[in-house]
């Protein structure tokens, strides 16, 4: 099993690192994950439809060219299903019936995903109606995955 999580920017704060090494080292028993980071473009303060949806396409154009080929893809999308934990590993499951051994999760940047890495995806995923900075995203992200996996293998985990 190998998961990817492509993500828009550089992790800078410590103690989302942290948490993420904790995360990262608990998941090492089901899968071997990695997580990707793609160049963020300058963001303009009040920048245009059209100057948004530039810097949405360049970096884009990151996420795709580190998406393999067959691989299962989960966008984060604020627009996108709504599952619960056992919902989401279910998924898991059946991507694994499938043959899919390879997923990999995106998380967009400040200004979120442009059409073309939203069409990529074979699930478009969102944890909220509520907004969380990206650079959180990550964090809960790998809390999510563990999870998941700890209810497929009816380990326990706290509720």
């Amino acid at each position: 099993m190998k998961i990817d999580i492509i993500a828009v920017g550089k992790l800078k704060e410590k103690y989302l690192k942290m948490g993420m090494e904790e995360y990262l080292k608990r998941l090492q028993s089901y899968a071997k994950v990695q997580v990707l980071e793609v160049p963020d473009e300058k963001t303009l303060e009040g920048g245009s439809p059209r100057e948004v949806e530039i810097i949405q396409e360049k970096e884009s154009q990151g996420i795709l060219k580190k998406i393999p080929e067959g691989a299962q893809v989960i966008v984060l999308d604020l627009k996108g299903k709504m599952l619960s934990s056992e919902e989401l590993a279910e998924c898991f499951q059946q991507y694994s019936l499938h043959g899919k051994s390879h997923w990999v999760f995106v998380i967009g940047g400040s200004l979120g995903l442009s059409k073309s890495v939203l069409d990529r995806g074979d699930l478009i995923l969102s944890f909220s109606k509520m907004t969380f900075p990206h650079q959180l995203m990550r964090m809960i992200l790998l809390e999510q995955i563990y999870r998941g996996f700890k209810i497929l293998k009816k380990e326990p985990y706290h509720k």
